[in-house]
């Protein structure tokens, strides 16, 4: 996917946090331990660097939601976090996105803090953010 239409894919899912530009992927794109993975209505940045993965965005065209899409893209992020050696992995997600919010509870991820007013809605007014976190080392034998 090219990053013009990762932009505005984003910008049809995002108002908060607010859509990144073409500019802003190009540049996570180019960062250390940086990740895509897509699929035909959506996709998922990631990075992995030492021992810890993030979520960085997750965005599915919202004419083919709730079709299987992002747990399928969480899914490989997981993979791709762990063939990268991460051992655990975190994002942030706005506390008013519930949809968001239950599927990452539906997969796994778990409530591990809070960082308050982390986002700017359109109007000026400030969201929290939900901390997720989600371990990924092996159980070893």
């Amino acid at each position: 996917m090219r990053r013009e239409a990762l932009a505005s894919l984003h910008l049809a899912c995002f108002t908060t946090p607010r859509p990144w530009t073409e500019e802003e992927f190009g540049s996570l794109l180019k960062s250390p331990g940086a990740f895509l993975l897509n699929e035909t209505h959506g996709f998922l940045l990631g990075r992995a660097l030492a021992g810890e993965a993030e979520l960085l965005t997750l965005a599915v065209d919202p004419s083919a939601r709730r079709q299987g899409i992002g747990r399928r893209l969480l899914e490989a992020f997981e993979n791709a976090s762990r063939a990268r050696g991460a051992e655990s992995a975190f994002l942030e997600v706005a506390v008013d996105n519930v949809a968001a919010r239950a599927l990452y509870r539906a997969t796994g991820w778990q409530e591990s803090g809070v960082r308050k007013g982390y986002y700017r809605a359109p109007d000026g007014s400030s969201i929290d953010a939900i901390v997720l976190t989600l371990p990924l080392a092996q159980a070893k034998d």
